[in-house]
């Protein structure tokens, strides 16, 4: 049975620091591209930062030089580093895993919300 739980959502004020973690259990996740999506209230889901089972990297306009994503295969996890937040940031943060060979085979967590405010 495949699993994928995000943790480490919370409320921050802007400026500040969140790291976020996915764990995934159940797959191969080295054979995985891992990304970081969100969805803010009454918004489209959109892709916020991507990684390939190599380490390469690409993330949206709106979070490049602030967001670093990373993966440790050897742990199964997914993290997002995420600096100088702002208000625009809030949203529901989900993982998504990507089978390499079948772009339709994913697999989503639950989500985790972050709050940016003061």
């Amino acid at each position: 049975q495949v699993q994928v739980v995000e943790s480490g959502g919370g409320l921050v004020q802007p400026g500040g620091s969140l790291r976020l973690s996915c764990a995934a259990s159940g797959i191969t996740f080295s054979h995985y591209v891992m990304n970081w999506y969100r969805q803010a209230p009454g918004k489209q889901r959109e892709l916020v930062a991507r990684i390939t089972s190599s380490g390469s990297s690409n993330y949206a306009g709106s979070v490049k030089g602030r967001f670093i994503i990373s993966r440790d295969n050897a742990k199964n996890t997914l993290y997002l580093q995420m600096n100088s937040l702002k208000p625009e940031d809030t949203a529901v943060y989900f993982c998504n895993a990507e089978a390499e060979w079948d772009v339709g085979l994913k697999y989503w967590g639950q989500g985790t919300q972050v709050t940016v405010s003061s």
